[in-house]
């Protein structure tokens, strides 16, 4: 590969770079795509799906509008 010294302007630098990369990826093998063991999402979704709902369900009227409010508080004053 011929080294070339890199051009000072900065557009040119920039594509220059973004060449070399390319060229660089071009050679590089492709990924192999992993299949998802169905067996593991299964499981994933019994305990998943169920998660927020019993957290909800043993926290008291107290505490999730404790939390409530924080959240409130957090998304609203930002602004």
């Amino acid at each position: 590969m011929k080294r070339s010294k890199m051009p000072a302007d900065p557009n040119r630098r920039a594509k220059a770079t973004v060449d070399i990369v390319d060229a660089i990826l071009d050679r590089w093998p492709e990924p192999v795509p992993q299949e998802k063991d169905p067996e593991r999402v299964a499981r994933g979704k019994l305990g998943g799906s169920k998660g927020g709902k019993r957290r909800a369900e043993k926290l008291s009227p107290e505490r999730r509008a404790e939390i409530a409010r924080k959240a409130a508080a957090a998304r609203w004053g930002k602004r």
